[in-house]
């Protein structure tokens, strides 16, 4: 494994021309040219004049998501007249305490620029407000990162298998999946044929293995009218998400309008009643995807929710759902031009190994009869209050602007970061 390493701030320039471009890091921390240990890493890295890192630890990252290496992805815009990209990674300026060199450093193992053309801007995604559709157009020099990038129903699409010669990873969605509520997932009939829909849905917007799978409720009504298929992603509170729904309806007999009819959620909130599938494509086969753009309130980390649930209210034949691919992007804060979260927390049970064997052991044989069926009592009921108080908290910061933006205001021209 190769990497180069920073003892003080470095910038790259790459020739590019105006437009979009992914940026992709590649970080597998590691011990380099004894600089320490892996957790001495700590930096931050701009590009394009935006924060994408900030107090960056690879190790601490990797350790949190149990990676061996870490990729971050943004898409960023090079403006009119720019001939280059600057990407700099700088050491944080904080004192390292338990680092012998009593300094951090930088460090990374592989750097892709790779040219899109604009997939952000069009089409204009409305805002998840409760029912109410707004159309919130995003800013042109709008940076992103990809936050998820899901393959829902399927396996993972390597960037090999990526459409548009983006080279872009899908990841496989059922470790998103809320309990035990799976749905059903499967595949294309053999005599359907992907379909895509240029200029509003290129090819590029999905690779066809991405539209030829799918998870669905199920074929059960009764049992889809008493649960949502929910999705729960973690990400850094504080900041506007652009969503994008991939849908195909690749089975027969689903065919006509009025088939399938289903809300779409967001954090609690309704961003689509009625999606029919067949009336937003055309057609069995045809690919289509919808964009939707939240707002997040506070700092750290917050779960963001999607979940959806059957549209009952144009009496649909089946009462189900059902989705084949989503993104979830995040959006750079204006004013201070920052893409940047707050570093990834180390789960407890990665962390706490003290305890002993035996010391196990006694505490499930102390938990036995009465005692056993108490404590589950007050688990349960504790949860349940934390859960009813987890989705008030939701729910109102959803309601609420992100820290350090502008909300939607009428007749405003100041929100951040997109044009009303």
């Amino acid at each position: 494994m190769t990497a180069r390493v920073f003892a003080s701030s470095y910038t790259y320039y790459f020739p590019v021309r105006p437009g979009r471009v992914f940026v992709r890091l590649y970080f597998y921390p590691s011990a380099y040219r004894n600089l320490s240990a892996a957790a001495d890493a700590l930096f931050g890295v701009t590009a394009g004049g935006i924060t994408l890192l900030r107090d960056f630890n690879a190790s601490q990252t990797a350790l949190a998501f149990g990676y061996a290496y870490i990729v971050r992805e943004f898409s960023l815009n090079v403006s009119s007249g720019a001939t280059s990209l600057n990407v700099t990674f700088a050491p944080s300026s904080r004192p390292a305490r338990r680092s012998p060199r009593g300094s951090y450093y930088a460090f990374v193992n592989g750097i892709e620029i790779v040219p899109t053309p604009d997939m952000f801007t069009t089409p204009v995604p409305t805002f998840a407000n409760g029912g109410r559709p707004n159309p919130m157009p995003i800013r042109a020099d709008t940076a992103f990162q990809t936050m998820y990038r899901l393959n829902v129903g399927g396996t993972a699409i390597t960037p090999g298998h990526d459409s548009g010669g983006f080279y872009r990873t899908w990841d496989n969605d059922a470790p998103y999946i809320f309990g035990a509520a799976f749905g059903v997932t499967f595949e294309k009939d053999s005599n359907v044929s992907i379909q895509y829909n240029p200029p509003s849905v290129p090819p590029y917007a999905a690779p066809e293995g991405v539209y030829a799978t799918a998870r669905s409720m199920g074929p059960n009504a009764q049992i889809n009218l008493n649960y949502n298929l929910t999705w729960i992603l973690p990400v850094d509170a504080g900041f506007y998400y652009l969503l994008r729904f991939h849908f195909c309806e690749i089975q027969y007999p689903i065919t006509k309008v009025n088939q399938r009819s289903f809300f779409i959620y967001i954090n609690n909130q309704t961003a689509q009643e009625q999606m029919d599938v067949i009336v937003w494509s055309g057609g069995i086969g045809r690919a289509v995807y919808t964009d939707y753009l939240i707002v997040t309130a506070g700092s750290g980390q917050m779960d963001l929710w999607v979940a959806m649930h059957p549209d009952l209210s144009s009496r649909p034949e089946y009462f189900d759902a059902i989705l084949n691919g989503l993104e979830v992007f995040k959006l750079h804060k204006y004013g201070i031009n920052i893409l940047a979260g707050p570093s990834q927390p180390i789960p407890v049970n990665k962390v706490d190994g003290s305890r002993s064997e035996s010391k196990k052991k006694s505490i499930v044989c102390a938990a036995v009869g009465g005692v056993a069926a108490g404590c589950l009592l007050a688990v349960l009921v504790a949860s349940l209050f934390a859960l009813a108080i987890r989705r008030r908290q939701r729910k109102a910061a959803a309601e609420q602007p992100a820290d350090g933006l502008l909300g939607p205001a009428k007749g405003s021209t100041l929100f951040d970061p997109v044009q009303i």
